[in-house]
């Protein structure tokens, strides 16, 4: 049923697609314009994540290095309250919280966003019990080469990071913007903990606070993202992906906001989407890249930018098209993947390879 609803729901975008083509003829299909008319953000997912463990101060560090626009972190919350920077709240695969006998009694079993979930979750630690804890590699099998990392860096605060990006621009004179993520914010907010107050007070304590600074806020829920629309002028980010829903609408699909009425109604409160790469350019059932949905017309119909994610450039992440080697491992052809998307007026890019992507983007705008 699900997958029936994924194609009413292309067949949907291209007909706006080519309405909004009719309306400007002039404007081929394989050369649109973001909707700034500028070139399209680099935002580095998670950090450089393809080349140091993610979601680490060095991580982000490297994004900035080369060349982000944006670096992004998932943020989660502590047992006192505190925003840190993890790709969940269980840190089991992120952390060496395993391997340390002192917190062995803190493992457990929580029901979140539908599923159970065993580990160790930041909610039951204190920021102090975190920062005794070190970061490691999450995709062992992929990224081999980052394991050499694993131990050797601690868990951000989400204050830390912005210390950072401040740090470089006094240094450089260059503000490199930041997309932060809430992760499971009515799972927190149930338990006590919000994202939204100590968020928007750090944004604004580091001059991220309005419409034309270069901050996003993105989340997979619609409801926390209604509310910081009463809040702050800071532009807003629905992330959709191309199963399921927003935990927090149970009755609703991603593809039902994808429609022409849904994309109207969250241009009244978000300021873009952020979609799987896939429903932007799906795959055929070769695992090459097929045609593009019009999904990225759509939005930009409804006035809303779109910055699909990952990019990654290893084969496992790559259409078959661009693979180069026979291991999952091995490094394929990610400049082109992303100029196949760039051609569809995408306004940004999420990728864990920022210097490659950066490069990818600098030479699709220059031609």
């Amino acid at each position: 049923m699900l997958r029936q609803l994924a194609v009413a729901l292309f067949l949907l975008i291209m007909v706006s697609a080519c309405s909004a083509q009719s309306e400007n003829s002039e404007m081929p299909v394989q050369s649109a314009l973001t909707l700034s008319g500028e070139p399209p953000i680099v935002i580095a997912h998670r950090g450089a994540s393809g080349n140091v463990v993610e979601h680490t101060l060095e991580a982000y560090q490297r994004g900035i290095d080369y060349g982000a626009d944006f670096i992004e972190p998932d943020l989660v919350l502590t047992k006192d309250g505190v925003l840190v920077a993890r790709h969940e709240n269980e840190i089991s695969g992120t952390t060496n919280v395993a391997d340390k006998p002192e917190f062995a009694d803190r493992k457990t079993t929580k029901f979140i966003d539908g599923r159970d979930h065993a580990g160790w979750f930041t909610e039951d630690f204190t920021l102090a019990e975190l920062k005794t804890l070190r970061a490691k590699e999450r995709l062992p099998d992929v990224r081999p080469e980052n394991m050499q990392y694993d131990g050797k860096f601690e868990i951000p605060t989400f204050d830390e990071i912005l210390q950072l990006l401040k740090a470089h621009e006094t240094r450089t004179g260059e503000r490199v913007g930041v997309y932060p993520e809430t992760k499971h914010p009515s799972y927190f907010a149930a338990i006590g903990l919000v994202h939204e107050k100590p968020m928007l007070e750090l944004l604004t304590k580091y001059g991220f606070d309005g419409a034309d600074d270069p901050v996003f806020i993105q989340s997979f829920e619609a409801s926390n993202l209604r509310a910081l629309n009463a809040k702050t002028d800071i532009r807003l980010v629905q992330l959709v992906a191309d199963e399921g829903g927003p935990f927090d609408l149970p009755d609703v699909l991603y593809a039902d906001m994808l429609t022409a009425a849904g994309l109207a109604e969250m241009a009244k409160y978000a300021d873009g989407i952020g979609p799987s790469k896939n429903m932007v350019i799906p795959r055929n059932a070769d695992g090459r890249l097929s045609e593009p949905t019009g999904l990225v017309a759509a939005a930009h119909k409804a006035r809303l930018v779109v910055h699909p994610w990952t990019f990654r450039i290893e084969n496992a992440f790559l259409p078959a098209d661009f693979h180069d080697g026979d291991t999952a491992s091995a490094n394929g052809d990610m400049k082109a993947e992303i100029q196949a998307y760039l051609a569809t007026g995408i306004d940004g890019i999420f990728s864990d390879n920022p210097r490659e992507a950066a490069i990818a983007v600098d030479q699709f705008s220059s031609e």
